[in-house]
């Protein structure tokens, strides 16, 4: 009997010592994602994007969003999926004045590489509709941007957010001068 007892703990050490191996392998990883390149592709689409609109290509600008797309603009309800997003683009680039111009750009890109954040500062010059002249509104972009299934990245949602007017500054005030004797 001292034969089967003695196999037994031979295969038991067998298999400790294959599970043992089994963990110290290290799992295949991912190739470590070029972040700067990614962020030079997001600007690339950014620029076509704007240059679309302002040449009032409404569905060229609209063919950067994703299937899932948010658009929150300030003062309407939000933008659900590109159709939507073409209703309201359509009606942006009817008006004669429309022009958009970015600065102050920054991509931020996940370690990851599955998402990347757009932020820049933007000036758009549309019609007034009370006053029918163009009227410039400054304010703030951010896009999310995901990649997609074939690799490409596409606009996940998009906030715009106008900063107001510029502020006034308070007048001077004259320093107290000291009363002489009078």
């Amino acid at each position: 009997m001292t034969g089967k007892p003695r196999l037994a703990g031979l295969a038991m050490c067998v298999l400790m010592a294959g599970a043992l191996g089994a963990c110290g392998k290290q799992q295949a990883t991912k190739p470590a994602v070029d972040t700067a390149k990614v962020a030079d592709a997001i600007l690339v689409d950014v620029h076509q994007l704007v240059e679309q609109f302002n040449a009032r290509d409404a569905e060229g600008a609209v063919s950067h969003d994703a299937p899932d797309y948010v658009g929150m603009f300030h003062g309407m309800p939000n933008v659900k999926g590109p159709a939507e997003d073409l209703v309201v683009t359509r009606q942006q680039v009817a008006d004669p004045a429309v022009r958009v111009v970015v600065s102050d750009e920054t991509v931020d890109v996940a370690a990851s590489g599955d998402m990347a954040v757009y932020r820049a500062t933007y000036a758009y010059t549309f019609t007034d509709p009370t006053s029918q002249q163009p009227a410039t509104e400054h304010g703030n972009w951010l896009m999310g941007y995901k990649v997609q299934p074939d690799g490409s990245w596409k606009l996940a949602w998009g906030v715009v957010s106008d900063t107001g007017p510029a502020a006034v500054a308070a007048p001077a005030v004259a320093p107290p001068t000291a009363a002489g004797p009078g």
